[in-house]
Parts: C-alpha cells; structure tokens; sequence
C-alpha cells in the first residue's frame, strides 16, 4: 500500500490532523517539540461519493472503498540534514514514504509555542524544504564520488549514473527540490533508485484556526481575497506551492476535524454548517494524496458488495483486472465499462447499451477513473 507522509516544523498540528485522517487517537498531540519519536501510522479510506450511489443503484449488501496509508512523522528543525533535533532519524522516515503532506501553520496562538518564535508560512516551508534537499544533496554527491571511476572506465550504467548527478548537483545547490528539474524518461527512472526526499511528490496542508476557517474558505469559494490574517497566509503558500512545486495547497483546521472524527455524519455536518462551511477539508484532503500518488478508482458492483478497486494512472484493461486477481489480467478477454456519471444518468445497464454508453474494451483500453467495469476472462 502507497503511504504519504504527514510532515512539518514541530508544533504546526501535524499529529493532530493524522489523528483526524485516521479516525483516532494513536498520535500524541502536545504542546511542545518532539511529542511525535516513532511515526503513527494508519490505514486511511478514500471518501468517494460514487460508491452510495452505486450501492443503491445495486441494491449491494456491503460497500469497499479504496485505502492509503498515512503516517504521522515527528517535527523537523533548521539543520535536521545535520543531525539537528534527532533529524537523522526524522529524515529516514521521510525517505520510507512515496509522497509528503507538509502541514504549514496559517494560524496565530499565542498559547502555542513556535519553534522560530513567529508565524510566517513561507519561512516555515522553506526550513523544511531546505533540510530536505541538502539532505538530498550530500546523498548525490556521495554517490558520484562512488561512481566516478566505474564511469571513466566505459561502464555504460555508471556513465548515465554520473551524468545525472551532475545534472542534480547544480539544481540542489540552488535550492531547488529535485522533482522540479526536468528530466527525460529514462533519467526520470534513474532517479527513482536515488530515494531522494526532495523528489517525492508533495502538496500542502494550510492549518487554519477554528475562528478563520469561514473566512478562508469563502474566499477560496469566491475567488475573492481574505481578509483575515489567515486568508492572507493561505494565499502566500497557495502561490508558493504552485510556483515551486507546480503542486497545490489545502485547507485544513486540524483542531476542528479531530473533534469531527468524533461526531456522526450528520452531527459533523451541522457542526460545519454552523461555521459556515460545506465539506470536511480532510476529505479534500485524502483524495488529493489520493491522485498526488499517482492513484486512480474503477469501480464495480453488484449484489454482494459495490468495491473501488485501486489502479495507477495509464494502466491499461489486464493490468486493470488483475488487480482484483491474477487469473483476470492472465486470461483477460475485455472489459465491458461505462463511466459512473453515465450509468447513473440513464438508470439502467440495458438503457446505457441501447445509449451506446456501454463497451467493450481490448488489452490497450487505458482504464479511467470511475469506469465501472465488468471484466471477461477464461483461464
């Protein structure tokens, strides 16, 4: 199972936004640095609304949806890349996921001590980001020395090594993150067995206090500038993490989503209108690390159960349908799909075919987010 990352300075509501994800209490959440030593980890269901329709249209006894993995990991410092605050250990952990949620504090609370004595987002992401990458470049520069003299004496794979580290000195140096320099296919392979943590996709979580949530989120609905100090720290993130990370920024009040863990769905769903907000921002949330890992949903239904079966994106029909076994992708012969919205609309898989909305897919079908796929095989 993939897994993202839940990461930022110390005291920024991390372990309290992976108690919320996770539906628990596992992570411990204090007031001062280093409350989190080994990283909580938790097993997260992906809210997909698509499933209760589909259960309904099936009349399906039971309802699986898709699941990532979430691990809480403990505050990095300035210097964490040196040692700094037990940040080795912390940097390790960082290397063992496949993507990073950075939690940035977009709230002021004087109760709530902060490592750098101020609020200032952008400052905080880059503390982070800088840890990472001159992490990330001892580790390159470390393994061109390793490989120099294989590559002076012909060795093809150490030559291509070299050449790659030598494309990524320069671009760390500058401060850069290693998932931002532009490489080719190949390289783009290569760097993969590098594990570098600059290079892991990543989107940021803006935590927001109980009292602005209503102004920052209306601004984000309306397109219109905030006028709390809050609103004004979202947007300097939001245009930090699409201009040097060409990623994007979501807005979470981690206080208010752990007491919503606690409430049922239709008391959480008062609680949020009363504050004047529509959807839980960890819902938002999980389904952005969701496809920032590079994950997509088909779907399938019947009586027994309505499932979302976990798929990367670009996987073809028989990739597809081996994931739910491997006789299917071994005996694949097609896929009869539909997307969700069309069977939906029309009510009725025989008035989807009269439609034309149902088909029959071959072995080179590229399977798209919320197809509902039947699969035929024979093994």
């Amino acid at each position: 199972m993939l897994s993202a990352g839940i990461v930022g300075l110390p005291n920024v509501g991390k372990s309290t936004l992976f108690n919320a994800v996770t539906k628990t209490q596992k992570a411990q959440a204090a007031n001062y640095p280093f409350c989190t030593i080994d990283p909580n980890v938790g097993v997260v269901t992906v809210p997909d609304h698509r499933l209760a329709a589909l259960s309904a249209f099936s009349h399906s006894k039971k309802i699986v949806p898709a699941a990532i993995e979430f691990v809480d990991i403990a505050g990095l410092v300035s210097g964490a890349s040196a040692g700094e605050g037990l940040g080795n250990k912390f940097l390790s952990h960082i290397r063992e996921v496949h993507a990073i949620v950075q939690v940035v504090r977009c709230f002021e609370d004087s109760d709530i001590h902060h490592v750098s004595g101020s609020v200032d987002p952008v400052r905080d992401i880059e503390v982070i980001n800088t840890e990472l990458i001159l992490s990330d470049l001892a580790a390159v520069q470390k393994r061109a020395d390793r490989v120099q003299k294989l590559a002076r004496s012909g060795d093809k794979a150490a030559k291509a090594e070299l050449a790659l580290c030598e494309k990524l000195v320069p671009h760390l140096d500058a401060g850069k993150p290693a998932i931002t320099l532009a490489l080719s296919d190949e390289e783009q392979k290569l760097v993969r067995e590098f594990f570098l943590l600059s290079q892991k996709p990543t989107i940021f979580a803006c935590n927001v206090a109980e009292s602005d949530l209503g102004d920052v989120s209306g601004m984000l609905l309306e397109g219109k500038p905030g006028t709390s100090k809050a609103a004004q720290y979202v947007q300097k993130v939001q245009e930090y993490a699409r201009n040097h990370f060409a990623t994007q920024a979501v807005v979470i009040s981690a206080q208010i989503e752990s007491e919503l863990a606690t409430l049922s769905e239709t008391e959480a769903a008062e609680y949020l209108e009363g504050l004047g907000v529509k959807s839980s921002g960890v819902g938002s949330l999980i389904r952005a690390v969701y496809h920032l890992l590079g994950l997509r949903t088909y779907l399938t239904t019947g009586e027994q159960e309505t499932r979302a079966w976990t798929i990367r994106a670009g996987d073809k029909a028989p990739a597809a349908a081996g994931v739910i076994h491997s006789d299917f992708e071994r005996g694949f012969i097609a896929a009869e799909t539909i997307a969700f919205e069309d069977l939906i609309a029309l009510g009725s898989y025989a008035k989807a075919r009269e439609a034309g909305k149902l088909r029959i897919e071959g072995k080179e079908y590229v399977v798209q987010d919320g197809d509902v796929v039947e699969f035929r095989f024979n093994v």
